[in-house]
């Protein structure tokens, strides 16, 4: 397990295009929600690649950190932590200002029997942070679950693709899009909007999720058959690199892997590297939530860990019974119910 676990750091190490990046940002780092799946490890990158870069820059993060440890750990790694509630207009308020924020900040899971808690989340909480953070550099997260289904041999939509959530979860994320988007017109804050879909870990992911049904020998159903997705530690340092892309009018920009992925087809290489026969129940559509990241490469090239290496390293880490998050990222949903 040891050796799996050091080949799993090692493809969370900062990249030289991401130091060299981050030498040339002269200032000081928020990570808004920090406390999340993704969080804690683009907190860690960044303050990684600030060190390697050799500059001054405070790295910080807040969030409720409702998860033990997670917070201590943080410090731990040199990385300032503010344990609080952002939806607090006085704890929000009260937070050291900063050049560039990561604002990981919304609400997916729970959504339905609880969209007012959504919609503040997702829409009201972006407006205020907008207003504290109007002079900085601001790379919000967002999701490509704000498009229509695309066809399966279409690549996927683009960035100039118009918006048609579907379900409450992917109305309020257009939402808070929408906010950022004023807020960067009225301000003349520069925003990129991070539009991403899906940032994979050894510890969770829909790549974890089809391994696991496979090792488990629980069908998969294979309606929602086509995917996009994206180490985790590549989304990471997209995300702090597109600090140098934000803009006014708000850029957007989608993150995912260039391949448009069968399900089955990932299931039958997990089935190989298991030594599992995989479990199907009804057929694939003919659309798929999709994205198409043309434009992510031209900016930063392809991503450095590929889908094999994503696969065979998460096959390794269940054999080994590595530790696994109960945050499962519900890709199969065609009806936005989360």
């Amino acid at each position: 397990m040891e050796e799996i676990r050091r080949r799993y750091l090692r493809l969370l190490q900062p990249s030289a295009a991401l130091i060299n990046d981050v030498s040339r940002l002269s200032g000081d780092f928020m990570i808004l929600g920090a406390g999340g799946k993704m969080g804690p490890a683009l907190a860690r990158l960044a303050r990684q690649a600030v060190l390697a870069a050799g500059t001054s820059s405070r790295v910080m993060a807040a969030s409720r950190f409702s998860e033990p440890g997670v917070a201590e750990g943080l410090q731990e790694d040199g990385i300032e932590t503010f344990h609080m509630d952002l939806l607090d207009e006085r704890q929000l308020f009260e937070l050291p200002e900063a050049d560039y924020i990561l604002y990981l900040a919304g609400m997916k899971f729970g959504t339905t029997g609880n969209e007012p808690m959504t919609w503040a989340m997702n829409t009201y909480l972006p407006g205020r942070v907008a207003e504290k953070y109007r002079r900085s550099r601001l790379v919000a997260f967002s999701t490509g679950n704000v498009y229509p289904f695309s066809s399966v041999h279409s690549g996927g939509a683009t960035e100039s693709t118009i918006p048609e959530p579907v379900g409450e979860y992917a109305q309020s994320c257009l939402g808070r899009e929408r906010i950022f988007q004023y807020a960067s017109q009225h301000f003349g804050t520069h925003v990129l909007l991070y539009r991403l879909n899906y940032a994979n870990d050894v510890r969770y992911g829909v790549l974890l999720e089809i391994a696991r049904a496979v090792w488990e020998g629980r069908p998969l159903d294979l309606r929602m058959g086509y995917v996009n997705v994206i180490w985790q530690g590549d989304a990471n340092e997209m995300a702090i690199r597109c600090l140098h892309h934000c803009d006014s009018p708000a850029r957007i920009l989608n993150v995912t892997g260039p391949e448009t992925l069968s399900v089955r087809t990932l299931a039958e290489n997990f089935g190989y590297l298991l030594n599992r026969n995989p479990v199907f129940v009804n057929q694939e559509e003919s659309t798929a939530l999709l994205s198409n990241a043309s434009e992510c490469k031209l900016l930063f090239g392809p991503p450095r860990v590929s889908v094999q290496t994503m696969q065979e390293l998460i096959a390794a880490w269940l054999i080994e019974g590595g530790e696994t998050l109960a945050k499962p990222t519900h890709f199969q949903e065609r009806e936005g119910r989360f």
